[in-house]
């Protein structure tokens, strides 16, 4: 049975990337950027990297740290504390671990750049509204031994500045992933202005050529690689919600401990202590669900679903409930934008539908389970 308790290396990399991200990506940061227009600081990728948090799932003859998936989620959770800004998620999960699966020396090359902060990746798989990598209707034709691809991709998250893409398309007889540059010829980004001021894009592609070479691992068996990668981000960015839920908390009880009414902290009042008590209980629930998938994914990363799936649905609650509670126990300042609970609200609404939703999630655990 998983523990569901750090380990005292877990504690000390969760200490380091609080010092860090506290200090390098408060929200002051975030909204900085936002004002700037800015999606991605490159400088501070650099320092993560550095730091060997690129490489936290990248093997060690790649250069990478190869901490294991309950390490990443450790950063992922202290990355949302902050809201910090990063391609974490895109390059260091999910194309990370969608290039271990392929035993070649280009993946390795790639997982080595990756490692240093020199290549970010981006996932192209949303098409429709809602979440459905398995119903992906983006064609690639067979040209030769080659093969063009074209359609539309959105809901790209760090599409916009990404180096390279993983495509999800649809090949004769299933689904293929395809791993090109950014540039490439016939690849169109549109950025799309996310509510949280995330890095995201609208990718078309128009006769956009992809060799064989660009096909990572079989022709028609994209899920075999993709999905171990899909599992890896999705516990991930559960993580991340879960650390907001945890900064939207803190910031919260600070508030209902300054503010007075009739000469009273509001924190003292027990309608509100309630509220908090239930939201902190939630937390440390969902923050257990989190721990659990890191486990299994470390202990088998192709079957680990319904872990996942848990921690997912879990966290989108939590975070949807700690947003809530802390614009409404603000009062008005809450749903200012000169207050920083907004941006808590913003990222916690764009990232309950990044990797699928809160349903998307329920119903594959429901359907686990037989009902």
């Amino acid at each position: 049975m998983a523990k569901l308790v750090m380990s005292e290396e877990e504690v000390m990399l969760a200490d380091m990337a609080r010092g860090f991200f506290d200090g390098a990506m408060p929200v002051s940061k975030l909204r900085a950027m936002r004002d700037a227009g800015e999606t991605f600081d490159a400088a501070t990728w650099k320092e993560m990297a550095d730091m060997g948090w690129a490489g936290v799932l990248v093997p060690e003859e790649a250069g990478g740290s190869d901490m294991g998936f309950a390490a990443a989620n450790v950063i992922a959770h202290e990355m949302g504390k902050t809201l910090a800004v990063s391609p974490f998620i895109s390059s260091a999960v999910i194309a990370a671990t969608a290039l271990r699966q392929v035993s070649d020396a280009r993946a390795l090359g790639a997982l080595a750049k990756i490692a240093s902060g020199e290549l970010t990746y981006a996932l192209a798989v949303d098409e429709g509204i809602k979440f459905d990598p398995d119903n992906a209707q983006m064609e690639a034709k067979a040209d030769g031994n080659a093969f063009r691809l074209y359609g539309k991709k959105q809901f790209v998250v760090d599409g916009a500045n990404a180096d390279r893409l993983l495509v999800l398309a649809r090949t004769s007889d299933g689904l293929t992933l395809f791993d090109i540059p950014s540039d490439r010829a016939g690849v169109n980004r549109e950025v799309s202005n996310m509510i949280d001021a995330r890095d995201a894009a609208r990718i078309t592609f128009v006769d956009v050529e992809a060799t064989g070479e660009d096909v990572l691992g079989a022709v028609d068996s994209a899920m075999s690689v993709l999905r171990p990668a899909i599992n890896a981000g999705q516990a991930a960015l559960a993580a991340e919600m879960t650390g907001l839920s945890a900064g939207a908390f803190d910031m919260t009880v600070g508030y209902l401990k300054e503010r007075k009414q009739f000469g009273v902290e509001i924190g003292r009042f027990q309608a509100l202590q309630h509220r908090a008590a239930h939201l902190w209980c939630e937390i440390e629930v969902t923050t257990s669900a989190i721990l659990n998938a890191g486990r299994k994914l470390d202990e088998n990363e192709s079957d680990a679903e319904t872990a996942v799936s848990l921690a997912k649905a879990r966290a989108t609650q939590t975070a949807i409930l700690a947003v809530q509670e802390g614009v409404q126990m603000h009062g008005g300042i809450g749903m200012t934008d000169a207050y920083d609970m907004g941006f808590y609200m913003k990222r916690a609404r764009v990232s309950a539908e990044w990797l699928g939703d809160y349903s998307y999630h329920a119903e594959k655990i429901a359907a686990e389970r037989g009902f």
